[in-house]
């Protein structure tokens, strides 16, 4: 299972090398036959408390986060089957959290902060499998 490009730069700063590996971890999540919906969680945990620390909070970081997951069409499988509100977390990555860092209140008015981002994987429910 090969995930789909990542990007390394963003109008010419460098995406963190700390990146790749979360975007990866969510990503072989979601393709598994079997989706653990507990690992899915801790994985856009994970991903997401990266994007809202010091470090993390980078407009490249935030933007290359999101082309990879607006850019679903290139992964094996797609989320859809997956339980409702992970879809939306997973679809909310590719929407505006490339905005975060260089107009954050477009990314704050569609809730889609790093930060909103984190309170919404707190209130994924994990008690059913997915298929």
């Amino acid at each position: 299972m090969r995930a789909p490009p990542i990007l390394d730069r963003v109008d010419e700063e460098a995406v963190s090398p700390v990146l790749g590996p979360l975007l990866t971890a969510v990503y072989g999540e979601v393709q598994l036959p079997q989706c653990d919906l507990a690992s899915l969680k801790a994985a856009l945990r994970a991903l997401l408390n990266f994007l809202a620390s010091y470090e993390g909070r980078t407009n490249a970081n935030c933007v290359a986060a999101d082309a990879f997951f607006a850019r679903n069409d290139l992964w094996e499988r797609d989320w859809d089957h997956l339980p409702e509100d992970f879809q939306d977390v997973l679809g909310l990555l590719g929407d505006a959290l490339h905005d975060t860092v260089s107009a954050p209140a477009i990314a704050e008015n569609f809730e889609n902060t790093p930060e909103q981002l984190l309170e919404r994987v707190a209130r994924l429910r994990v008690c059913a499998a997915a298929v």
